[in-house]
């Protein structure tokens, strides 16, 4: 069956695409030589590295070939939108037209005045944090990480500390450390950079919803490619970081049994030390850290967005350079220009491409898919269907500076022993987390 389904999948491209998937299969090691080049150049763990390589690249068959597969992410891509669909009765009875979509009215025929990201994008955040709390009272969230983190001990050779924060990162973002907090102190340098690097290459479910939001509609099969994205970005991850700072001290592997048993898991889904006593509860302490979350969001824009234009200001003192002014993300896109190329986008979508993955350092990835969605939203889109899912998949991770100083900062609170370690870590993981998205999108970049 699988065998007719690549040969099917063979007849359907033609001959330009099948050289620009061959490209993203080039890049993909291309890549790999790049991490290991800019790393410690230790000798590195084979049974990791060709685990790791075989899992992402499963975990993309999977996706892009299967048919029931994709009936799964559609299935769960159908869940999540209608989740996001009932997540705005909440929010337009608060804030009537503010709250609905350009295009849209409400019944009694009053029209959107807009696009109002504060709106119309962050009490999803809310009502998504309030589930993602709920599964985890009914423990659906628990038994996924346990399994996660048992798949990926036995695939890739990971430490059992290693393979349970990469499981956490699927769900959680800098809250995942708390899990193996009493961990952290004894971690290996390896072990802390993998720890980093999957959560800067992957994103938390709770900010999904704005992903979604954002390019449902040039992209109508996004939440389930970003879970697929998500899933994929750990093997990536592992990968890089394992090729970056290789393991050079053996130790006893801690188990995964003890691990669930010992860890403050119920910390990661509800601001409370108690479990919650009931389902609304439940319901409200996830509100409630939706409620941070969406502040945190919104304060981190407007910081980052100013702080960049000032940048622009200054830079802007400088004499222009072929013909346009120099800013901060144009010196950026230079820099991730060949990278559009390694993933496999088209020559005529080089220039873009690396604009907007250059986006994502400062304004982060939120302000990068929305960009996305601008474009492709023109009457003639940027973007084949194949580079769209690229870019999506490439930039599916929390690779900006802000997330620098959140993961860094949070992590120095809890083992201020090695703040300075963790510093100089951090910076390193930045580059290789951002290797790491490059990988999920070369993998997307064959198998789309």
């Amino acid at each position: 069956m699988a065998i007719i389904t690549v040969f099917k999948f063979m007849e359907a491209i033609n001959m330009e695409d099948f050289v620009y998937r061959w490209i993203s299969l080039i890049g993909f090691f291309v890549i790999l030589c790049i991490a290991w080049i800019t790393g410690t150049k230790t000798r590195i763990n084979l049974k990791t590295i060709l685990g790791s390589i075989i899992l992402a690249w499963t975990i993309g068959g999977l996706t892009f070939w299967l048919p029931w597969t994709r009936s799964i992410f559609q299935w769960l891509n159908n869940i999540l939108t209608s989740i996001l669909q009932a997540s705005q009765k909440g929010t337009v009875f608060l804030f009537g037209p503010l709250a609905i979509s350009p295009g849209q009215t409400l019944e009694d025929g009053t029209q959107s005045i807009g696009f109002i990201l504060a709106m119309q994008v962050l009490p999803s955040v809310i009502f998504f944090s309030a589930v993602i709390s709920l599964l985890y009272y009914l423990g659906i969230i628990q038994t996924c990480v346990n399994q996660f983190s048992k798949i990926f001990q036995k695939s890739m050779g990971l430490s059992g500390v290693e393979s349970f924060s990469a499981a956490t990162s699927i769900f959680f973002g800098i809250e995942s450390s708390l899990a193996i907090s009493k961990y952290l102190n004894k971690m290996t340098r390896s072990e802390l950079m993998t720890l980093i690097t999957c959560m800067m290459a992957t994103v938390a479910s709770t900010v999904m919803a704005i992903y979604v939001t954002a390019l449902k509609d040039v992209f109508p099969q996004i939440a389930g490619h970003l879970i697929s994205a998500s899933l994929i970005s750990i093997p990536s991850a592992i990968l890089i970081s394992k090729l970056s700072i290789p393991e050079t001290i053996t130790k006893k592997r801690e188990s995964i049994n003890i691990l669930i048993e010992e860890s403050s898991l119920h910390k990661l889904s509800n601001s409370s030390q108690n479990n919650p006593s009931n389902i609304i509860v439940a319901l409200m302490d996830g509100g409630k850290m939706g409620v941070k979350l969406a502040i945190s969001i919104a304060t981190l824009l407007i910081i980052v967005l100013g702080l960049q234009e000032l940048t622009n200001l200054a830079l802007k003192q400088i004499p222009i350079i072929f013909g346009h002014p120099l800013t901060i993300n144009r010196i950026l896109s230079w820099a991730c220009f060949p990278f559009t190329i390694l993933i496999g986008l088209r020559p005529d979508e080089w220039e873009i491409g690396s604009k907007i993955l250059a986006s994502r350092f400062i304004g982060t990835e939120v302000t990068a898919y929305f960009q996305i969605a601008a474009i492709q939203s023109n009457h003639t889109p940027i973007f084949s269907l194949r580079s769209l899912t690229i870019m999506i998949y490439s930039l599916c991770g929390f690779v900006h500076i802000a997330s620098l100083g959140i993961f860094v900062g949070g992590l120095t609170a809890i083992v201020p022993s090695r703040a300075t370690e963790i510093f100089l870590l951090g910076l390193r993981g930045l580059w290789t987390a951002f290797l790491a998205t490059l990988l999920t999108g070369c993998i997307a970049g064959v198998l789309a």
